[in-house]
């Protein structure tokens, strides 16, 4: 089997050439413009928990697989181009839950010129397999400007979905100068108190044609104060008229409860510095049916600065964390909180859930299966069938 801690550093941009097709189809429907083609010779895992197919054959034809096999099974249709895969890895296109178009280099996105704006997709998002991204708060014009660029065909990317911008408690938002050293851009954010204002808030971002909201749980310097379950409740309501999910920053164990309670679909991140998660926490996420997304590699990036053993005892804490949810049957999606972060590369989450626990099985699935069921595209999405987009990934190795 593949070695999850290879697959970020061995991700081949064939992956986006593949997808190029269906990009433009996510997350509303369009017809595929791309022509046939057949991958040939590769080892095929069609979903986590399947056997993987040797020596295999992907028959693709207007952006949707048509067939997929064994090679002495499955024949390359005459006239049809190929690719030979020999000795390289396929799979379903990888998404990435947890992402960020706040850095500087997305500003003003009308005018980035293609080719470059290109060069920074392929940098942070799709040279390490990722079709498809989840953008957990960003100033949403900009972003959808950056997605309607790439549905358009003028940018070769992934599909994006947003949440736009992130609501906060008051005052939560971090200085101008505090968020021009991390590289983000200035914009303004929606801070909520009460429900009404949560209410007005989630409309507006909805109305506008957000993919889902993000809200933080509580707040991220101390003291942390936790958003009321009415305000958080009532910004979940206006989501669930619309059939959107909702996402949390849960900042500390009480935003992880807070969130869980007032109905959140997502926890966004662990929580490692509140400590271990209890019975009590683990348990309600439970009830809840909640999906996580770990991010363990950004404890460690936000601590580089600090004494190694500071970053290490966060790892362990954060990955603690991810041991009891997988041990009550959880939900993982993976994440890497990209653009939160500049070091792009996801090899040490990969790592990281390994270190945790997470099969290989189950790291494929958080990948691909999981997010695919959990936004809605079960159908078209996460696994290579025939009658499913051709979004696939090919692995050096």
């Amino acid at each position: 089997m593949l070695n999850p801690a290879r697959w970020g550093a061995l991700v081949a941009v064939l992956g986006l050439a593949l997808a190029a097709s269906s990009h433009a189809m996510s997350p509303q429907d369009r017809a595929p413009t791309a022509g046939p083609l057949a991958l040939t010779g590769g080892t095929i895992y069609r979903g986590p928990t399947e056997q993987p197919i040797k020596d295999g054959v992907v028959v693709i034809r207007d952006g949707v697989i048509a067939a997929v096999g064994p090679r002495g099974s499955v024949p390359v249709p005459s006239g049809v181009p190929t690719l030979d895969c020999s000795g390289l890895t396929v799979t379903a296109g990888f998404w990435n839950s947890h992402v960020h178009f706040f850095q500087r280099k997305w500003a003003d996105a009308a005018s980035i010129p293609a080719a470059e704006l290109a060069l920074q997709l392929q940098a942070m998002l799709t040279r390490y397999g990722f079709t498809s991204a989840f953008d957990l708060g960003s100033p949403w014009a900009n972003t959808r400007t950056i997605r309607d660029r790439v549905e358009s065909g003028e940018v070769p990317g992934p599909r994006i979905r947003s949440t736009g911008e992130a609501l906060l408690g008051k005052g939560w938002m971090p200085p101008a100068a505090i968020l021009g050293v991390l590289g983000v851009m200035s914009f303004p954010t929606p801070e909520v108190a009460d429900p009404a204002e949560a209410v007005t808030a989630a409309r507006n971002l909805l109305d506008s044609g957000t993919d889902g909201l993000k809200l933080f749980a509580a707040g991220g310097r101390p003291p942390s104060a936790v958003l009321p379950h009415e305000t958080i409740r009532a910004a979940v309501n206006e989501a669930r008229q619309r059939k959107k999910p909702v996402f949390a920053h849960p900042g500390s164990r009480d935003g992880v409860l807070a969130a869980v309670h007032a109905g959140v679909d997502v926890i966004a991140h662990t929580t490692p510095q509140t400590g271990p998660w209890d019975h009590a926490v683990l348990a309600a996420m439970r009830e809840a049916k909640i999906s996580l997304i770990p991010t363990l590699k950004i404890w460690k990036y936000q601590l580089r600065h600090d004494r190694a053993s500071l970053g290490e005892r966060s790892a362990q804490t954060s990955s603690g964390q991810l041991a009891a949810w997988l041990a009550t049957g959880g939900v993982v999606l993976f994440g890497s909180d990209v653009g939160g972060m500049d070091d792009y590369d996801p090899t040490e989450e990969y790592v990281l859930m390994a270190q945790a626990g997470m099969t290989f099985a189950q790291i494929l699935t958080s990948l691909t299966v999981a997010p695919a069921a959990k936004f809605g595209e079960p159908g078209r999405l996460g696994r290579i069938a025939p009658g499913l987009r051709a979004d696939l990934v090919v692995l050096a190795g």
